[in-house]
C-alpha cells in the first residue's frame, strides 16, 4: 500500500507464514517497524535502501514467533522492541490502550486486543490496521479457554469491527484467504464475524475443523 502520505511494507519473514511489516511516512521518511520476527536484517536493509528513518518497534504480542527477531533488531539499530505495557524510552509514552506514537505527520494508535493472548494488540494508523493474530484474512486468532474465546469475540466486535469499512486489514500470518483485507469484506464474509452472538462463535470455534472441512476452506 503506497499513496501521497502513508507506505506500507509487508514482508514474508518466514516461521510459520509470519509476516512482518515497515509503515513510513512518505513526506517525513520516519518509519516503524511491526513483527520483525524470523528476518529482521531483511527489513532493517529495506529501510536503509530506502531512505526511512527507523523510530519504533512493535510486536503485536508476546510469542516467540512474533518477537525472535527483536534483539537482533535492537542491536541494527539501537532501537528498545514495544509490547503492550512497555514504555517507549525515547518518547515517554506507556504502550496502552488509545495511546498515540507519532510517527511523522501522523499518529498510530495502539487498540488493546486480548484474546489469542492477554497482551495483543492491534496497532492503527491513518487507513492501515495491523490485526497480529487477533484478525486474519476470514479466520480469527487462535484461542486455549473459553475466557481467551470471550475477550476475543469482545475485541473483535466492540473494537475492530467499529472501525470504517475501507481499513486495510495487516494480519500476522498468511493464513487467511488473501494477505491482506478491508474490515468491510470481514465484516462482511468472516464466519467468525458471521456469529449472532457469542456462544455462536465459540461454537464455531470449537468446530472449526469440520467447518473448513465442510466449506472447503484450506
Amino acid at each position: 500500500m503506497e499513496d501521497s502520505c502513508i507506505i506500507v511494507k509487508q514482508f514474508r519473514t518466514g516461521g510459520d507464514r509470519n509476516f512482518g511489516y515497515l509503515v513510513a511516512c512518505q513526506p517525513t521518511r520516519e518509519a516503524l517497524v511491526i513483527d520483525a520476527s524470523f528476518d529482521p536484517d531483511m527489513i532493517v536493509k529495506f529501510a536503509h535502501d530506502h531512505g526511512f528513518v527507523l523510530r519504533y518497534l512493535f510486536s503485536t504480542h508476546g510469542h516467540s514467533d512474533h518477537t525472535n527477531g527483536n534483539e537482533a533488531f535492537k542491536q541494527m539499530t539501537a532501537l528498545e522492541p514495544l509490547l503492550y505495557g512497555s514504555t517507549c524510552s525515547r518518547t515517554g509514552i506507556e504502550v496502552i490502550d488509545g495511546a498515540l506514537f507519532p510517527l511523522g505527520l501522523f499518529n498510530m494508535c495502539i487498540i488493546y486486543t486480548p484474546g489469542h493472548t492477554s497482551d495483543s494488540m492491534c496497532l492503527h494508523i491513518d487507513n492501515a490496521l495491523f490485526t497480529g493474530d487477533t484478525l486474519f484474512t476470514g479466520k480469527v486468532g487462535g484461542t486455549v479457554t473459553d475466557e481467551q474465546a470471550r475477550d476475543e469475540y469482545e475485541s473483535l466486535h466492540h473494537k475492530l469491527m467499529r472501525l470504517p469499512e475501507e481499513t486495510m486489514v495487516y494480519p500476522g500470518h498468511d493464513y487467511g484467504v488473501a494477505p491482506t483485507s478491508t474490515i468491510g469484506v470481514e465484516r462482511a464474509s468472516n464466519p467468525f464475524l458471521q456469529q449472532e452472538d457469542f456462544n455462536a462463535f465459540l461454537y464455531l470455534k470449537h468446530n472449526w475443523k469440520a467447518y473448513k472441512t465442510t466449506h472447503g476452506i484450506a
